[in-house]
């Protein structure tokens, strides 16, 4: 019975294409948790300095 899935730590050439193949899907922004976390601190900032009021 044949294997047909090609193992790709079998030879350099074939991991080169799967590592290739798979790193077109990049990782989504980051932008909106860090505007978030701004929004966030700032939000606490004033609040603790109303609160200090």
């Amino acid at each position: 019975m044949p294997d047909n899935s090609v193992d790709p730590s079998g030879n350099t050439e074939a991991f080169r294409a799967f590592t290739r193949t798979t790193s077109d899907s990049e990782a989504p922004s980051k932008l909106p948790f860090v505007i978030g976390g701004v929004v966030a601190v700032v939000v606490l900032l004033a609040l603790v300095a109303w609160l200090t009021l």
